[in-house]
């Protein structure tokens, strides 16, 4: 097209000017067609810009924004970290006799993260593992199935596995990706059914008791009853780590450190192995005997409210807990009627019978209801309208408040609690007031979960409650520890300690140190609950009135002891077949005394005929063949 223009411009001038003419053609053609190849080319850069932001902004982002998150991905794909257990520690009688100890275990574990994305690998998976752990393929695949495949955290799959098994999944590590050993302990507890009241026991976390305690995996054990459960934080160590770099087959190729763990602190006790022992032997004797098959016992030193011994029978063995208990074990413990897992020292609650009389006294000696030398004259029963309120004997005239206490005068303290003859009655409220401080219907504070207040009534209680309003043969009835009135033998052997000490409550504590990893040892202070609630004047009677319970009452078996006892026997009657617990609350030496304790044999009878019998062979234990 140009070079036809200037061709034809040429011929009509005429002029030669060729050279000239094609210079000028090149430079207009150029001219013409270069803003066609710039824009191509603009856009061609304009993309490039575009396509450099959209890298610079995802760089951005996967640096800036996300590099931690990715950064921690990548090192999880290349370092791991294995948690290394903490041993809890060790619990000790006050000798430092070991009761519970760690025994090494191995337990099979399932990392989520590493185990295979598709479902039918997992099965595959699964079927492998059951078949070196003995257990149902399904379940395991389940198991699978259900975790969040991007979690690092350790999911228990069998635990206490096998020596053999351990090593057979160690071998196959490559081909079970996902599954893991890990080295663990599980508790040992010495003569287990002996201590297995107060020791209680440990086992593994559940999901409930996680969301409780957050600084758990759910590998670990945790402790479920008795002192395992209430000195859980202070017997759990502080884990240490091993940090190593693996490659992506999963092999081992660098350790990367080492933090070491802490084990937990160790507990000593108040108890006293030997004591604790010989009371269990003897109340199982007993029970043998007396074909009754529940039992409670509990002795406390007076003067610092420590726990020498707390037995309750049935008992179980709880190491069968510690390692993984079986369903058909477990089936037969909490079917048992008998009811192996309750502690009854704490948390049993039983009409306290006569035992609750001593108290009584103390309450009409303070209220000035009575003297020491008020008498009243027992017939065997008191008369009110047509209602007859029996006693166990004809006890005869001439009963003051020592003796009443002495031979377990019913009649007597009758007068007392609700008023007879010229005795004017305490009254329900009254009662209640003076057992209160003795604490009865408190919880004592002791360090062992479960604990109980038993229960002391009143006539406001009666009315909003029973919708019925007091009447006389109800305060008869609560003045010897019927009727509504239920108490549990570690109150019982709290009240006797106060008894025995002249007048000091303690809060009843079974652990007496706790012994801490640096060495350094917490003691536990003695806990004054209330003091000086009683007059000496008072004590000195309630207290020789129980120990002419021994020299010329109801426990004179006790008399030929080696050492002078004081002491209450008790009779309740619970049901509806006339069947009766039997009681015996004692301390000695009278003078200077050393142990407290209450003996509770349910079903048992009378208290002379099969408490009495048990005290008597633990103190010939204790003031002689121990010392």
């Amino acid at each position: 097209m140009f070079d036809k223009y200037f061709k034809k411009r040429r011929i009509q001038k005429g002029v030669e000017i060729e050279d000239a003419i094609m210079t000028v053609t090149e430079k207009e053609k150029a001219l013409i067609e270069t803003p066609f190849k710039r824009k191509g080319l603009s856009l061609v850069w304009y993309f490039i810009l575009l396509a450099m932001f959209f890298i610079l902004g995802k760089v951005f982002y996967l640096d800036i924004i996300e590099g931690k998150y990715y950064v921690a991905v990548s090192r999880e794909n290349r370092i791991r970290n294995i948690i290394i257990k903490a041993p809890r520690g060790n619990i000790l009688d006050k000798f430092g006799r070991v009761l519970a100890r760690n025994s090494p275990s191995i337990d099979a574990v399932v990392m989520p993260n590493f185990l295979p994305k598709s479902s039918e690998d997992k099965k595959i998976l699964a079927e492998k593992v059951a078949g070196i752990l003995n257990m149902n393929s399904g379940n395991v695949e389940i198991l699978f199935l259900s975790q969040n495949e991007k979690s690092s955290e350790q999911i228990l799959l069998k635990e206490n596995i096998s020596q053999d098994q351990a090593l057979i999944l160690a071998e196959k590590i490559i081909e079970l990706p996902g599954i893991s050993i890990e080295k663990t302990a599980i508790r040992n507890y010495e003569d287990s059914a002996i201590f297995s009241s107060v020791i209680g026991y440990d086992g593994k976390i559940t999901k409930e008791e996680m969301d409780k305690n957050k600084n758990y995996l759910m590998t670990d054990y945790i402790g479920k009853t008795g002192l395992e459960k209430s000195y859980e934080k202070e017997l759990k160590g502080i884990y240490g780590a091993q940090q190593i770099e693996i490659d992506s087959k999963g092999e081992v190729k660098k350790n990367l450190g080492l933090i070491n763990p802490q084990a937990g602190n160790d507990l000593v006790l108040n108890i006293d192995q030997g004591l604790q022992k010989k009371i269990y032997d003897s109340l199982s004797a007993v029970l043998e005997k007396t074909k009754t098959k529940t039992a409670a016992a509990v002795a406390i030193d007076p003067s610092t409210g420590g726990i020498l011994a707390i037995v309750s029978l049935p008992s179980y063995d709880n190491n069968l807990f510690a390692g993984g208990i079986n369903s058909e074990d477990y089936k037969k413990l909490i079917s048992d009627k008998t009811f192996p897992l309750l502690n009854r020292a704490t948390s049993g609650e039983y009409p306290p019978g006569s035992t609750i009389k001593p108290a009584v006294a103390a309450a009409a000696l303070s209220e000035k209801t009575i003297l020491e030398e008020t008498t009243v004259g027992c017939g065997g029963a008191i008369h009110i309208g047509g209602w007859s309120f029996g006693d166990w004997k004809t006890h005869g005239g001439g009963i003051d408040v020592k003796k009443a206490i002495a031979e377990s005068c019913d009649v007597f303290f009758y007068a007392v609690g609700g008023g007879y003859a010229n005795i004017p009655g305490l009254g329900m409220d009254r009662m209640k007031k003076y057992e209160n401080l003795f604490g009865f219907g408190e919880a004592t504070g002791v360090d062992l979960p479960g604990e109980l207040k038993g229960f002391i009534p009143s006539e406001e209680w009666k009315l909003n409650y029973k919708k019925e309003k007091w009447y006389i043969g109800d305060s008869y009835h609560c003045a010897i520890g019927q009727g509504f009135v239920l108490a549990t033998p570690l109150q019982l052997a709290n009240y006797t300690a106060a008894l025995a000490n002249g007048g000091t409550l303690y809060s009843p504590k079974v652990v007496n140190q706790i012994r801490r990893i640096n060495g350094e040892n917490e003691y536990i202070q003695p806990e004054i609950i209330r003091k000086n609630f009683i007059s000496k004047e008072v004590m000195r009677i309630i207290r020789e009135g129980m120990r002419q319970t021994i020299t010329s009452g109801t426990a004179q078996p006790l008399k030929d002891l080696p050492v002078a006892v004081a002491g209450k026997t008790g009779t309740a009657e619970f049901g509806e077949e006339d069947k009766t617990h039997a009681w015996f609350v004692s301390f000695a030496p009278y003078d200077n005394p050393k142990i407290a304790m209450v003996v509770l044999v349910e079903g048992g009878g009378e208290g002379h005929s099969s408490a009495v019998p048990v005290t008597k062979e633990v103190y010939e234990w204790y003031f002689g063949e121990r010392e």
